[in-house]
């Protein structure tokens, strides 16, 4: 029982890393777009380029955690 525990554990583990690189890498994407330039020049934020790029951290890390934690 246990171990089937752990394998599911790391399974979630590597399917948040996988989606917070995405989201990392989307945030990345987005923060080289005409219209997110144009938006910070306007306004002087870049809210949802670094909502991705919190949310991408987050997932990362907690990835990372469930996949290493025993």
């Amino acid at each position: 029982m246990a171990n089937s525990s752990i394998a599911t554990t790391r399974i979630i583990g590597i399917a948040l890393l996988v989606i917070g690189l995405g989201l990392a890498f989307w945030g990345y994407r987005l923060s080289g777009s005409v219209s997110s330039q144009i938006t910070h020049a306007i306004t002087g934020s870049d809210t949802k380029v670094m909502t991705f790029y919190i949310s991408g951290a987050v997932g990362i890390v907690v990835g990372l955690f469930l996949f290493i934690k025993k």
